[in-house]
Protein backbone atom coordinates (compact mmCIF):
# COMPACT_ATOMS: atom_id res chain seq x y z
CA UNK A 1 0.00 0.00 0.00
CA UNK A 2 0.99 3.55 -0.72
CA UNK A 3 -0.07 6.48 0.23
CA UNK A 4 1.18 10.05 -1.39
CA UNK A 5 1.38 12.92 0.45
CA UNK A 6 2.37 15.74 -1.21
CA UNK A 7 4.48 16.56 -4.74
CA UNK A 8 7.55 17.70 -3.15
CA UNK A 9 10.17 15.36 -4.10
CA UNK A 10 12.33 15.09 -0.19
CA UNK A 11 12.41 11.70 0.87
CA UNK A 12 10.11 8.17 1.10
CA UNK A 13 9.75 6.43 4.14
CA UNK A 14 9.19 3.34 4.24
CA UNK A 15 7.85 0.77 6.96
CA UNK A 16 7.40 -2.79 6.98
CA UNK A 17 5.41 -4.48 9.45
CA UNK A 18 6.99 -7.60 11.78
CA UNK A 19 4.33 -7.79 14.02
CA UNK A 20 2.65 -11.33 14.44
CA UNK A 21 -1.19 -11.28 12.90
CA UNK A 22 -3.77 -10.26 15.15
CA UNK A 23 -1.34 -7.27 16.82
CA UNK A 24 -3.11 -4.82 13.81
CA UNK A 25 -3.37 -1.86 16.77
CA UNK A 26 0.33 -2.43 17.53
CA UNK A 27 1.49 -2.06 14.04
CA UNK A 28 -0.98 0.78 13.56
CA UNK A 29 0.76 2.79 15.94
CA UNK A 30 4.01 1.79 15.10
CA UNK A 31 3.01 3.34 11.67
CA UNK A 32 2.10 6.44 13.16
CA UNK A 33 4.95 6.94 15.47
CA UNK A 34 7.07 6.02 12.48
CA UNK A 35 5.63 9.09 10.40
CA UNK A 36 5.54 11.24 13.54
CA UNK A 37 9.50 10.71 13.82
CA UNK A 38 10.24 11.64 10.86
CA UNK A 39 8.16 14.31 10.84
CA UNK A 40 9.97 15.99 13.96
CA UNK A 41 13.52 14.99 12.40
CA UNK A 42 12.33 17.81 9.98
CA UNK A 43 12.26 15.56 6.64
CA UNK A 44 9.56 16.68 3.84
CA UNK A 45 7.61 13.32 3.19
CA UNK A 46 7.35 13.13 0.02
CA UNK A 47 5.61 8.82 -0.41
CA UNK A 48 4.83 6.49 2.23
CA UNK A 49 5.26 2.68 1.84
CA UNK A 50 3.96 0.21 3.93
CA UNK A 51 4.16 -3.49 3.81
CA UNK A 52 4.50 -6.81 5.79
CA UNK A 53 7.38 -8.99 6.37
CA UNK A 54 7.61 -12.83 7.89
CA UNK A 55 11.94 -12.88 6.83
CA UNK A 56 13.95 -10.27 5.72
CA UNK A 57 16.09 -11.25 3.06
CA UNK A 58 20.06 -10.65 3.55
CA UNK A 59 20.74 -8.61 0.86
CA UNK A 60 17.83 -5.92 0.95
CA UNK A 61 16.16 -6.65 4.38
CA UNK A 62 12.75 -6.13 1.54
CA UNK A 63 12.05 -8.42 -1.24
CA UNK A 64 12.90 -7.73 -4.86
CA UNK A 65 9.37 -6.35 -5.75
CA UNK A 66 8.99 -3.90 -2.73
CA UNK A 67 12.78 -2.53 -3.93
CA UNK A 68 11.49 -2.09 -7.15
CA UNK A 69 8.36 -0.44 -5.51
CA UNK A 70 10.75 1.89 -3.87
CA UNK A 71 13.38 2.52 -6.66
CA UNK A 72 10.31 3.60 -9.11
CA UNK A 73 9.14 6.27 -6.44
CA UNK A 74 12.57 7.55 -5.82
CA UNK A 75 13.07 8.21 -9.24
CA UNK A 76 9.21 10.09 -10.07
CA UNK A 77 9.93 11.86 -7.20
CA UNK A 78 13.56 13.03 -7.13
CA UNK A 79 14.11 12.09 -3.57
CA UNK A 80 17.51 11.60 -2.15
CA UNK A 81 16.34 9.87 1.10
CA UNK A 82 14.49 6.74 2.34
CA UNK A 83 14.28 6.10 6.11
CA UNK A 84 13.41 2.24 6.95
CA UNK A 85 11.23 1.94 10.21
CA UNK A 86 13.86 -1.15 10.96
CA UNK A 87 17.25 -1.79 11.90
CA UNK A 88 19.00 -2.35 8.84
CA UNK A 89 22.79 -4.35 8.52
CA UNK A 90 25.49 -1.72 6.90
CA UNK A 91 25.53 -4.11 3.43
CA UNK A 92 21.70 -3.87 3.55
CA UNK A 93 22.08 -0.21 3.59
CA UNK A 94 24.73 -0.31 1.24
CA UNK A 95 22.93 -2.79 -1.79
CA UNK A 96 19.62 -0.03 -0.99
CA UNK A 97 21.72 2.74 -1.89
CA UNK A 98 23.25 1.51 -4.94
CA UNK A 99 19.44 0.36 -6.01
CA UNK A 100 17.76 3.75 -4.96
CA UNK A 101 20.99 5.92 -6.17
CA UNK A 102 19.57 8.00 -2.47
CA UNK A 103 21.03 8.15 0.75
CA UNK A 104 18.92 5.37 3.02
CA UNK A 105 18.45 5.85 6.83
CA UNK A 106 17.03 2.69 9.18
CA UNK A 107 15.53 3.80 12.29
CA UNK A 108 18.85 4.01 14.42
CA UNK A 109 19.94 6.74 12.41
CA UNK A 110 16.60 8.77 12.34
CA UNK A 111 16.54 8.75 16.01
CA UNK A 112 20.45 9.44 16.26
CA UNK A 113 19.94 12.08 14.05
CA UNK A 114 16.74 13.90 16.14
CA UNK A 115 18.89 13.24 19.04
CA UNK A 116 21.81 15.55 17.22
CA UNK A 117 19.45 18.60 16.43
CA UNK A 118 18.22 18.60 20.23
CA UNK A 119 20.97 18.15 22.44
CA UNK A 120 21.63 21.18 23.96
CA UNK A 121 23.97 20.76 27.29
CA UNK A 122 27.52 20.09 26.64
CA UNK A 123 27.45 16.34 28.17
CA UNK A 124 23.97 16.09 26.09
CA UNK A 125 25.86 17.08 22.83
CA UNK A 126 28.80 14.70 23.70
CA UNK A 127 26.59 11.18 24.33
CA UNK A 128 24.78 11.99 21.21
CA UNK A 129 28.09 12.35 19.62
CA UNK A 130 29.21 8.74 21.32
CA UNK A 131 26.04 7.09 20.00
CA UNK A 132 26.97 8.36 16.71
CA UNK A 133 30.41 7.38 16.27
CA UNK A 134 29.51 4.16 17.92
CA UNK A 135 27.23 3.13 15.21
CA UNK A 136 29.09 4.97 12.22
CA UNK A 137 32.32 2.52 13.84
CA UNK A 138 29.65 -0.48 12.81
CA UNK A 139 28.95 0.73 9.57
CA UNK A 140 32.71 1.31 8.63
CA UNK A 141 33.20 -2.71 9.36
CA UNK A 142 31.51 -3.91 5.79
CA UNK A 143 29.84 -1.12 4.61
CA UNK A 144 32.91 0.93 3.62
CA UNK A 145 34.59 -1.05 0.52
CA UNK A 146 35.40 1.51 -1.30
CA UNK A 147 37.94 2.64 1.67
CA UNK A 148 39.82 -0.15 1.02
CA UNK A 149 42.64 1.73 -0.67
CA UNK A 150 46.14 1.09 0.44
CA UNK A 151 48.61 4.53 0.78
CA UNK A 152 51.80 4.32 -0.48
CA UNK A 153 54.81 7.24 -0.63
CA UNK A 154 58.69 7.12 -0.20
CA UNK A 155 60.47 5.31 2.37
CA UNK A 156 57.10 3.24 3.36
CA UNK A 157 57.69 -0.71 3.30
CA UNK A 158 54.62 -2.96 3.06
CA UNK A 159 51.49 -1.79 1.84
CA UNK A 160 50.90 1.04 4.64
CA UNK A 161 48.07 1.32 6.22
CA UNK A 162 44.56 1.38 4.67
CA UNK A 163 42.38 4.51 4.45
CA UNK A 164 39.20 2.43 6.28
CA UNK A 165 42.12 1.64 9.08
CA UNK A 166 42.74 5.32 9.29
CA UNK A 167 38.86 6.25 10.00
CA UNK A 168 39.02 3.32 11.95
CA UNK A 169 41.89 4.17 13.87
CA UNK A 170 40.05 7.76 14.48
CA UNK A 171 37.03 7.00 15.01
CA UNK A 172 38.14 4.91 17.76
CA UNK A 173 40.61 7.72 18.90
CA UNK A 174 37.97 10.18 19.74
CA UNK A 175 35.23 7.65 20.76
CA UNK A 176 38.05 7.29 23.63
CA UNK A 177 38.22 10.78 24.65
CA UNK A 178 34.47 11.38 24.64
CA UNK A 179 34.20 8.18 27.21
CA UNK A 180 36.69 9.59 29.28
CA UNK A 181 35.34 13.22 29.51
CA UNK A 182 31.84 11.42 29.70
CA UNK A 183 33.32 9.52 32.69
CA UNK A 184 34.53 12.50 34.42
CA UNK A 185 30.85 14.48 33.80
CA UNK A 186 29.87 10.70 35.52
CA UNK A 187 32.24 11.49 38.55
CA UNK A 188 30.93 14.72 39.08
CA UNK A 189 27.05 13.76 38.91
CA UNK A 190 27.96 11.13 41.56
CA UNK A 191 29.66 13.43 43.65
CA UNK A 192 26.10 15.90 43.43
CA UNK A 193 24.09 12.85 43.81
CA UNK A 194 26.15 12.24 46.90
CA UNK A 195 25.66 16.23 48.47
CA UNK A 196 21.97 15.67 47.43
CA UNK A 197 21.29 12.85 49.92
CA UNK A 198 23.73 14.32 52.19
CA UNK A 199 21.51 16.99 52.44
CA UNK A 200 18.60 14.72 52.93
CA UNK A 201 17.01 15.61 50.11
CA UNK A 202 14.10 12.94 48.71
CA UNK A 203 15.19 12.73 44.81
CA UNK A 204 12.01 11.98 42.41
CA UNK A 205 12.62 11.04 38.87
CA UNK A 206 10.38 11.77 35.60
CA UNK A 207 10.21 8.89 33.30
CA UNK A 208 8.03 7.57 30.50
CA UNK A 209 7.41 7.49 26.83
CA UNK A 210 8.50 10.82 24.81
CA UNK A 211 5.84 13.11 24.82
CA UNK A 212 3.92 12.00 27.61
CA UNK A 213 4.43 15.57 29.01
CA UNK A 214 7.39 14.76 31.88
CA UNK A 215 8.88 18.31 31.06
CA UNK A 216 5.07 19.93 31.63
CA UNK A 217 4.46 18.44 34.15
CA UNK A 218 8.14 19.00 35.59
CA UNK A 219 7.66 23.13 35.03
CA UNK A 220 4.91 22.29 36.84
CA UNK A 221 6.42 20.94 39.74
CA UNK A 222 9.64 23.41 39.92
CA UNK A 223 8.13 26.48 38.36
CA UNK A 224 10.56 26.54 35.47
CA UNK A 225 10.33 27.16 32.01
CA UNK A 226 11.86 24.02 29.95
CA UNK A 227 11.46 23.83 26.69
CA UNK A 228 8.55 21.43 26.00
CA UNK A 229 6.77 20.77 23.10
CA UNK A 230 4.29 18.19 21.46
CA UNK A 231 6.97 16.13 19.70
CA UNK A 232 9.15 13.36 20.12
CA UNK A 233 12.26 13.82 22.36
CA UNK A 234 11.91 17.46 22.93
CA UNK A 235 14.14 16.82 25.65
CA UNK A 236 16.97 15.33 25.76
CA UNK A 237 19.59 16.63 28.64
CA UNK A 238 18.46 15.40 32.45
CA UNK A 239 17.64 18.77 35.07
CA UNK A 240 17.25 18.57 38.57
CA UNK A 241 15.21 21.21 40.27
CA UNK A 242 13.84 21.87 43.91
CA UNK A 243 10.38 21.76 43.71
CA UNK A 244 8.29 25.10 44.93
CA UNK A 245 4.89 23.32 45.92
CA UNK A 246 3.64 24.51 49.56
CA UNK A 247 2.14 20.79 50.24
CA UNK A 248 4.98 19.32 48.93
CA UNK A 249 8.51 18.67 51.15
CA UNK A 250 12.01 19.39 50.36
CA UNK A 251 11.80 17.02 47.37
CA UNK A 252 14.63 17.42 44.36
CA UNK A 253 12.32 16.60 40.91
CA UNK A 254 14.38 15.12 37.76
CA UNK A 255 13.01 15.55 34.11
CA UNK A 256 14.60 12.95 31.96
CA UNK A 257 14.54 11.56 28.26
CA UNK A 258 11.90 10.01 27.45
CA UNK A 259 11.74 6.36 26.05
CA UNK A 260 11.24 4.97 22.76
CA UNK A 261 10.07 1.15 21.09
CA UNK A 262 13.22 -0.47 19.96
CA UNK A 263 15.63 2.27 21.76
CA UNK A 264 19.25 1.88 20.09
CA UNK A 265 21.58 -0.14 22.13
CA UNK A 266 23.95 2.98 21.41
CA UNK A 267 21.99 5.19 22.74
CA UNK A 268 21.07 3.63 26.44
CA UNK A 269 25.30 3.01 27.13
CA UNK A 270 25.80 6.66 25.75
CA UNK A 271 23.16 8.17 27.86
CA UNK A 272 24.80 6.55 31.26
CA UNK A 273 25.20 9.33 33.17
CA UNK A 274 21.57 10.67 31.88
CA UNK A 275 20.09 7.63 33.41
CA UNK A 276 22.12 7.06 36.41
CA UNK A 277 20.26 10.22 37.66
CA UNK A 278 17.33 7.34 38.10
CA UNK A 279 19.03 5.14 39.69
CA UNK A 280 19.73 7.50 42.58
CA UNK A 281 15.95 8.33 42.68
CA UNK A 282 13.80 7.50 46.30
CA UNK A 283 10.80 7.66 43.90
CA UNK A 284 10.18 7.35 39.87
CA UNK A 285 6.87 9.20 38.39
CA UNK A 286 5.60 7.29 35.15
CA UNK A 287 4.35 9.52 33.49
CA UNK A 288 1.67 8.00 30.39
CA UNK A 289 -0.44 9.76 27.64
CA UNK A 290 -3.75 8.28 28.88
CA UNK A 291 -5.47 10.06 26.42
CA UNK A 292 -2.87 7.89 23.40
CA UNK A 293 -5.52 4.91 22.11
CA UNK A 294 -2.02 2.80 22.52
CA UNK A 295 -1.08 3.66 25.73
CA UNK A 296 -1.29 0.61 27.19
CA UNK A 297 1.44 -1.04 24.69
CA UNK A 298 4.09 2.23 25.52
CA UNK A 299 3.46 1.34 29.20
CA UNK A 300 5.10 -1.94 28.81
CA UNK A 301 7.91 -0.90 26.82
CA UNK A 302 8.76 1.69 29.86
CA UNK A 303 8.03 -0.88 32.69
CA UNK A 304 10.38 -3.44 30.27
CA UNK A 305 13.30 -0.70 29.78
CA UNK A 306 13.26 0.12 33.76
CA UNK A 307 13.36 -3.69 34.11
CA UNK A 308 16.41 -3.61 31.65
CA UNK A 309 17.69 -1.24 33.63
CA UNK A 310 17.85 -2.64 37.15
CA UNK A 311 15.44 -0.04 38.16
CA UNK A 312 13.08 -1.89 38.68
CA UNK A 313 12.96 -2.11 42.34
CA UNK A 314 12.76 1.83 42.84
CA UNK A 315 8.84 2.40 43.35
CA UNK A 316 7.08 3.93 41.22
CA UNK A 317 4.10 5.93 41.08
CA UNK A 318 1.82 6.00 37.62
CA UNK A 319 0.76 9.25 36.79
CA UNK A 320 -1.28 8.95 34.25
CA UNK A 321 -0.98 12.50 32.39
CA UNK A 322 -3.44 14.55 29.83
CA UNK A 323 -6.59 13.33 30.79
CA UNK A 324 -8.33 16.24 30.20
CA UNK A 325 -8.51 15.08 26.63
CA UNK A 326 -9.28 11.36 27.84
CA UNK A 327 -12.45 13.45 29.39
CA UNK A 328 -12.14 12.05 32.78
CA UNK A 329 -13.77 13.90 35.45
CA UNK A 330 -13.03 14.02 39.16
CA UNK A 331 -9.63 13.17 39.05
CA UNK A 332 -8.77 13.67 42.46
CA UNK A 333 -11.35 11.10 43.37
CA UNK A 334 -10.61 8.86 40.87
CA UNK A 335 -6.48 9.15 42.14
CA UNK A 336 -8.09 8.06 45.87
CA UNK A 337 -9.09 4.55 44.06
CA UNK A 338 -5.47 3.36 43.36
CA UNK A 339 -2.49 3.52 45.74
CA UNK A 340 0.03 3.40 42.55
CA UNK A 341 -1.59 5.70 40.55
CA UNK A 342 -2.91 9.43 40.13
CA UNK A 343 -5.13 10.67 37.53
CA UNK A 344 -3.67 14.20 36.42
CA UNK A 345 -3.47 17.06 33.43
CA UNK A 346 -0.39 18.81 33.77
CA UNK A 347 -1.43 21.36 31.28
CA UNK A 348 -4.26 22.35 33.26
CA UNK A 349 -2.77 21.53 36.49
CA UNK A 350 -6.22 19.19 37.41
CA UNK A 351 -6.20 16.26 39.48
CA UNK A 352 -2.60 17.57 41.36
CA UNK A 353 -4.29 17.24 45.57
CA UNK A 354 -4.16 13.74 44.86
CA UNK A 355 -0.32 13.80 42.92
CA UNK A 356 0.90 15.66 46.23
CA UNK A 357 -0.71 13.21 48.52
CA UNK A 358 1.05 10.20 46.78
CA UNK A 359 4.27 11.56 46.45
CA UNK A 360 4.27 12.21 50.17
CA UNK A 361 3.00 9.05 51.06
CA UNK A 362 5.31 7.28 49.03
CA UNK A 363 8.08 8.70 49.95
CA UNK A 364 7.57 9.60 53.72
CA UNK A 365 4.79 7.48 55.03
CA UNK A 366 0.80 7.89 55.00
CA UNK A 367 -0.85 11.30 55.90
CA UNK A 368 -2.20 11.53 59.02
CA UNK A 369 -4.42 14.49 61.34
CA UNK A 370 -3.38 14.99 64.30
CA UNK A 371 -3.75 18.08 67.32
CA UNK A 372 -0.89 18.77 68.71
CA UNK A 373 -0.07 21.79 71.75
CA UNK A 374 2.86 24.12 71.08
CA UNK A 375 4.90 26.38 73.28
CA UNK A 376 4.73 29.89 72.81
CA UNK A 377 8.27 29.92 72.11
CA UNK A 378 7.28 28.07 68.96
CA UNK A 379 6.15 30.84 67.17
CA UNK A 380 8.57 30.09 64.32
CA UNK A 381 7.07 26.39 64.70
CA UNK A 382 3.46 27.67 63.39
CA UNK A 383 4.66 29.64 60.99
CA UNK A 384 6.22 27.50 59.25
CA UNK A 385 3.27 24.44 59.30
CA UNK A 386 1.25 27.40 58.05
CA UNK A 387 3.36 28.58 55.42
CA UNK A 388 3.48 24.90 54.38
CA UNK A 389 -0.27 23.94 54.46
CA UNK A 390 -0.17 22.05 56.58
CA UNK A 391 -2.57 23.82 59.75
CA UNK A 392 -6.30 22.63 59.06
CA UNK A 393 -7.47 24.35 61.85
CA UNK A 394 -6.37 26.58 64.97
CA UNK A 395 -7.67 27.09 68.63
CA UNK A 396 -5.74 28.05 71.85
CA UNK A 397 -6.34 26.10 75.41
CA UNK A 398 -7.92 27.39 78.46
CA UNK A 399 -4.15 27.41 79.40
CA UNK A 400 -3.44 29.85 76.94
CA UNK A 401 -1.49 27.08 74.41
CA UNK A 402 -1.87 26.86 70.85
CA UNK A 403 -3.39 24.02 69.78
CA UNK A 404 -2.85 22.85 66.26
CA UNK A 405 -4.90 20.59 63.64
CA UNK A 406 -2.25 19.23 61.77
CA UNK A 407 -2.09 17.12 58.69
CA UNK A 408 1.33 15.49 58.68
CA UNK A 409 3.22 12.05 57.30
CA UNK A 410 4.24 9.42 59.63
CA UNK A 411 8.09 10.64 59.36
CA UNK A 412 7.42 14.12 59.38
CA UNK A 413 5.59 13.55 62.47
CA UNK A 414 8.41 12.03 64.20
CA UNK A 415 10.92 14.65 63.37
CA UNK A 416 8.77 17.49 64.94
CA UNK A 417 8.30 15.12 68.36
CA UNK A 418 12.13 15.96 68.31
CA UNK A 419 11.19 19.56 68.81
CA UNK A 420 10.85 20.88 72.81
CA UNK A 421 7.34 22.06 73.68
CA UNK A 422 5.88 20.31 70.71
CA UNK A 423 3.31 17.89 71.94
CA UNK A 424 0.96 15.48 70.38
CA UNK A 425 -2.71 15.38 72.30
CA UNK A 426 -3.39 11.18 73.08
CA UNK A 427 -6.92 11.97 71.39
CA UNK A 428 -8.74 14.21 68.53
CA UNK A 429 -9.92 16.49 71.70
CA UNK A 430 -8.58 20.08 72.58
CA UNK A 431 -7.31 18.10 75.48
CA UNK A 432 -3.69 19.06 76.56
CA UNK A 433 -0.76 16.73 76.45
CA UNK A 434 1.05 17.82 79.24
Amino acid sequence: MIERLNVEPVSVIVHMDRYLIGSENLSLNAKEEFTELCRSSGSNIGAEVFGKIDKPTSNYFVKAGKVEEIKALVKELCADLVIFNNTLSPSQERNLEKEFGARVLDRTSLILDIFATRATSHIGKLQVELAQLTHLSTRLVRGWSHLERQKGGIGLRGPGETQLETDRRLIGQRIKSIKKRLDKAHNQKEVNRYSRKKGKNKVVALVGYTNAGKTTLFNCLTQNMLYAADKPFATLDSVTRKNSIPNLKDILFSDTVGFISDLPTQLIESFKATLDDLRSADLLLHVVDISDKDHRFKVKEVMKLLEELGLSDIPILRVNNKSDKANLSSLDQLSATKSDQVWISAENEDGFEGLFNSINSFLFGREQKKWVTLFPELGWLRAKLYSSGSVIEERTSDSGLIQLQIKSNEDELEKLKLIKGFKVLKNQLTKEAI
